[in-house]
């Protein structure tokens, strides 16, 4: 090409209104891109925001180690007592019942799926779980209230009509589609060459999966089962409609006992004055579930990069 042969961008966005229309397009979505991740950093942080501030009056008048440490949540009685530990022992009897229920499934469902399943049930089985997270939630709450648990007080005896076993159960079955997912995805990226050596060394398909792919996959299914249970807590109206309402420390899940989801409900629902300290333990609530929630997600997340395998 001789010197004078070269065509500067310039011109030949000018000459070419295709290419214009593409680069505008592309610095378009660009914007557009930026926009929605910088709304969900914002609302995010406004989230924070009001939950801290709203909750500073709380803690100004109840010290952080009495909220920590006493046994008894009644804000709104004569005598006020403002212990989150009956809220937090529900909410995690409850997350808890449900990973004992979505652990075993979830890993049996993700081996078979990943390893054993053929293309065509695994592309109709896939469809199916997920469809499970689109089911609405209140759908599984009066499910346990109404169907499972007059059905489970045949066989359990003690249970009550408000009880954590019960909605434990449904949890479990509601976080099905979030671990299965992650965990098969990540039995699916082990490399095949893992496989083919096992075979090689006469493991059967049963071995291959429980000595290799699972090592294999530990740190995704780990992340996996982490978030699980970050959904689990956070779940508000299986356990708002059938745990009951009541703040109860038990060591007992065939009884009822409110989650802190459960309380939030209640007690947005009510007539409490705005400002008041009774009003201010919404916020404190709040503030207690979404470090929560943050911190399993944050440590699922920290673990899916931290210890994922490099072959």
């Amino acid at each position: 090409m001789t010197p004078g042969a070269e065509i500067s961008e310039y011109e030949a966005l000018k000459a070419n209104p295709f290419l214009r229309r593409a680069r505008l397009l592309a610095t378009v979505m660009q914007g557009i891109l930026f926009a929605c991740a910088a709304l969900s950093v914002f609302i995010t942080a406004a989230i924070v925001w009001v939950l801290v501030t709203e909750s500073l009056p709380f803690f100004r008048a109840v010290p952080l180690w009495t909220f920590l440490t006493d046994t008894e949540w009644t804000p709104v009685f004569t005598e006020a007592r403002y212990g989150i530990l009956p809220l937090l022992s529900a909410t995690f009897w409850a997350a808890g019942i449900a990973m004992l229920v979505a652990t075993p499934l979830g890993l049996v469902l993700s081996i078979y799926l990943s390893e054993f399943a053929p293309a065509s049930v695994r592309e109709a089985m896939k469809p199916v779980l997920e469809m499970l997270a689109a089911v609405p939630t209140v759908v599984f709450g009066y499910f346990a209230l109404l169907f499972l648990t007059p059905l489970a007080k045949q066989f359990i005896p003690g249970l009550s009509g408000f009880n954590l076993l019960i909605p434990g159960l449904v949890l479990g079955v509601m976080i099905l589609p979030y671990v299965v997912s992650i965990s098969e995805d990540a039995m699916r990226a082990v490399p095949m060459s893992l496989r083919e050596g096992a075979f090689a060394i006469g493991m059967s398909r049963v071995q291959m999966a429980t000595m290799v792919i699972i090592p294999g996959a530990f740190s995704g299914i780990t992340a996996a089962y982490l978030l699980g249970f970050a959904r689990a807590v956070g779940e508000t109206m299986v356990v708002a409609i059938a745990a009951g309402q009541n703040p109860n420390l038990t060591s007992d899940p065939r009884e009822g006992a409110a989650t802190i989801t459960a309380y939030i409900v209640q007690m947005s629902l009510g007539d409490l004055p705005h400002g008041s300290l009774p009003y201010a333990t919404i916020f404190a609530a709040g503030l207690t579930l979404f470090v929560i929630t943050l911190i399993f997600n944050l440590l699922g997340f920290w673990l899916r990069r931290r210890f994922r395998e490099a072959y």
